[in-house]
């Protein structure tokens, strides 16, 4: 049978920025009680005590706090280089037989193009490119057959160079998702690889998005 300490450990997992925020004690426990009373109420289909809530918050036990882990910390310290690369745009493709047949075309026009920004990724139904808008009327060209699901422009890249054991290393995306979530970034797009990593961003909030990636080493 579930019970209430079960309840809150589910409401807290879900709610991750809450979760810190408790493993920080910078939280009003008899406040986030008579919060949660409702809903842990309407999970165990009968009335609960605010005072048993509260119980159950103080006995919760988060996880370690990732932002004291001296692994992570290090890592932070020793990000790299952080590039901005403006005037992007997006395109969004369904996935097809001929897609890569359409890529090939895109890649051969940007050929000894050393300038340009490019990334590709390919999901399970649909495909992705980012590239400098002055390659927009190439790509429409070279895509030309293809189901075009959505354009986007006017768009920065933010990269981040990501020290080599990154990969090794718990909660690193989380404090950058984190930190960017508490300014009120939105991300447009996300790339990765093994040692860069890049977010995609409107115009206008381009210079709040690189003051919080540089903040990062703080």
């Amino acid at each position: 049978m579930k019970t209430i300490a079960a309840c809150v450990q589910e409401l807290l997992l879900a709610q991750p920025f809450l979760e810190e925020a408790i493993s920080r004690g910078i939280i009003n426990y008899s406040a986030l009680a008579e919060e949660l009373a409702p809903t842990i109420s309407n999970l165990l289909k009968k009335p609960v005590k605010e005072g048993a809530v509260m119980m159950a918050l103080r006995r919760y036990q988060p996880p370690i706090d990732l932002g004291s882990s001296l692994k992570l910390k290090r890592v932070l310290q020793n990000l790299g280089d952080i590039t901005v690369r403006s005037n992007l745009t997006d395109f969004t493709f369904q996935n097809s037989k001929t897609l890569i047949h359409s890529h090939s075309k895109i890649m051969r026009e940007m050929d000894g193009m050393s300038n340009v920004f490019y990334a590709f990724t390919r999901g399970i139904y649909e495909s992705n490119i980012i590239i400098s808008s002055a390659q927009r009327l190439d790509v429409l060209k070279s895509f030309q057959f293809e189901v075009l699901l959505g354009e986007k422009a006017e768009l920065s890249a933010i990269t981040i160079s990501l020290p080599s054991d990154n990969s090794k290393v718990t909660g690193l995306y989380y404090q950058i998702f984190k930190r960017l979530a508490w300014e009120g970034i939105a991300l447009y797009e996300v790339v990765s690889t093994t040692n860069e990593f890049t977010i995609l961003v409107e115009d206008d909030v381009v210079d709040r998005a690189f003051s919080v990636m540089k903040r990062l080493k703080d």
